[in-house]
């Protein structure tokens, strides 16, 4: 059964739980409150509690289940192998269920299925945006402030609404000679809505690999934004859309530059639809044929070194959660980074700490969600690099917003950006030898 059908469904990864409290020497949360509420024992004690109607899923009972990132560091130091994250989801299905979606989020998640509605109201947005949101200088990309204090003396940094979106500055299909390859690329809505630079990014090194690209205009949100806070019909409804719309237009494979976007093709969206035998076929194909860039590039490619050009950066690698623990991704990104000349690699101590972003996390509970963020910020700092890179746009977010506030002088690019500037390099090397 699904853990989004019902919380019965996660009475095993329950019972698997013998308390010792392992997961507390890595949880984000526990870190910061000190709490037990905050770490994942202390919420599988709440969901038994619940199951065993000793209590019932209240409001209260919801906003504790709210307290956690979904970063799954728990499910990796857990002795007995217990899949929190599964325990989680079922949680806030239940309390969906029982006490129903927060107004604003119903109003969001509705909206991220009424596509034309939702893109006419980023549009609005790209607009007006300067009504609410003020620029903040900086070298390296163009940012926002938000004029809101998150409750600890900070602003929250994001990246300005795009005038001109990733989907509509490309035809569907980008065509070049005797291509290789056929791909679709899955664009999900931060990269086109706000950082149409990654997209472009993506679709410079595929074409520059021989691989014709293949974006369709009907593609949404992921679903993942509904799906982690207990809305399963709208991430049903938005996993049904992606599939049809990848399907419709046939390509050897999907690409993903996104780790929430690339776990909901590989693992979310089989769970949703296990219940119809028809999309789940359909999911369970997509799931095969579908990959992050950095994978992609490494695995199925492989990616063309001998045009590479020199790029002079110090570099930092953020690990997303969803990308490491959720997709098992960890060592393809830092390959693409250590075989572009120039680029100096520098780990920082904690790489794969999570970052605090964790998608609507960061706006439930702001002031928990910097103080992560700090954490991440100082241990960027300790490396003296110049560039952090990462493979989430949530979590380039999230770090750009973490050193501008610190003051610290970093630029922070998706990886497939830096290989990107590397093909550039590369052709004007070419240029000036001849």
């Amino acid at each position: 059964m699904s853990v989004y059908n019902s919380l019965d469904s996660i009475t095993e990864e329950l019972h698997k739980c013998m308390k010792c409290g392992n997961c507390m020497a890595v949880c984000p949360i526990y870190k910061e409150t000190r709490k037990e509420v905050g770490v994942a024992r202390g919420k599988i004690s709440l969901a038994e509690y619940i199951l065993s109607g000793e209590v019932e899923m209240t409001k209260g009972m919801a906003d504790r289940f709210s307290l956690c990132t979904t970063c799954m560091a728990c499910n990796t130091n857990c002795p007995c192998g217990v899949r929190f994250d599964k325990i989680i989801l079922a949680a806030r299905a239940e309390a969906v269920r029982k006490k129903g979606l927060h107004p604003v989020k119903r109003i969001a998640f509705t909206a991220l299925k009424m596509q034309r509605v939702f893109n006419f109201g980023m549009k609005a947005g790209s607009i007006f945006q300067g009504v609410a949101l003020k620029n903040v200088p900086s070298r390296h990309s163009k940012l926002a402030r938000m004029r809101v204090d998150v409750g600890i003396g900070k602003e929250k940094l994001f990246p300005m609404l795009s005038k001109k979106t990733l989907r509509s500055e490309f035809p569907e299909v980008v065509t070049i000679k005797n291509p290789k390859m056929r791909v679709g690329f899955f664009t999900g809505c931060m990269i086109n809505y706000f950082y149409t630079d990654i997209g472009r990014a993506v679709i410079e090194v595929l074409t520059e690999n021989d691989i014709e690209v293949v974006i369709p205009k009907f593609q949404a949100c992921c679903g993942i934004p509904a799906s982690v806070n207990g809305d399963v019909a709208s991430a049903r409804s938005l996993a049904k859309r992606n599939l049809r719309a990848f399907e419709r237009m046939g390509t050897d494979a999907l690409v993903v530059a996104c780790s929430s976007g690339g776990t909901a093709w590989k693992h979310v969206y089989a769970e949703l639809l296990e219940n119809d035998h028809e999309l789940k076929a359909l999911a369970d194909k997509w799931a095969k044929k579908s990959y992050d860039i950095s994978e992609f590039l490494i695995h199925q490619v492989p990616f063309k070194k001998e045009g590479l050009g020199r790029v002079a950066r110090k570099v930092t690698y953020h690990e997303p959660c969803h990308l490491n623990r959720g997709q098992g991704i960890s060592k393809e990104p830092r390959e693409i980074l250590k075989s572009i000349p120039g680029v100096e690699l520098i780990e920082m101590k904690e790489p794969g700490r999570c970052c605090g972003m964790a998608g609507s996390f960061s706006l439930v509970h702001p002031n928990l969600s910097v103080q992560i963020s700090d954490r991440k910020t100082a241990d960027i700092q300790t490396t003296n690099t110049d560039t952090v890179a990462t493979g989430c746009p949530a979590c380039r977010l999230q770090l750009q917003s973490g050193v501008e506030n610190a003051g610290f002088d970093r630029e922070v690019l998706h990886t497939v950006q830096i290989l990107a500037e590397s093909y550039r390099a590369g052709k004007e090397e070419l240029k000036r030898s001849k």
